[in-house]
């Protein structure tokens, strides 16, 4: 069952939703304690006031929706033309891995150094295997 590419993304999808249910259960507190009423916001701007750590969560969750989109959808091309070999399975897990991490280094920690490492090192496993399925096509 680990074997297939596609589990990688399915730990990606699973690991947005823990993020989002850590999201608002900090989320939804912090904002009864600010006083905000959700249903008369009209900008954004308006969680502005809430504590720094709660807003990393949020902004983490968001993250999950930037480069992973383009996990996804290299991993289903791979999937479907073939190209889901060891290496590019352990690739994918190791995208998964590094994005985890990068998660909870910005919702506990967040120091940014450490965090930008994290970043470019899945962005350069997402670019060896965006390169890897370039040079299947050669």
């Amino acid at each position: 069952m680990y074997a297939t590419i596609l589990t990688p993304v399915l730990a990606m999808i699973v690991w947005t939703l823990v993020m989002w249910l850590w999201m608002y259960a900090t989320r939804i507190p912090a904002m009864q304690k600010a006083g905000i009423n959700a249903a008369k916001m009209k900008a954004k701007s308006e969680m502005d006031v809430l504590p720094v750590e709660v807003r990393r969560i949020a902004d983490n969750y968001n993250h999950l929706h930037e480069q992973p989109t383009v996990f996804y959808a290299l991993v289903v091309y791979c999937h479907l033309v073939g190209l889901a070999d060891p290496l590019m399975i352990g690739l994918a897990w190791g995208y998964v891995a590094l994005r985890v991490l990068h998660s909870l280094i910005q919702a506990l920690w967040n120091f940014i150094p450490v965090r930008f490492l994290v970043f470019i090192s899945s962005t350069i496993v997402l670019i060896v295997m965006s390169v890897r399925a370039v040079l299947a096509l050669l």
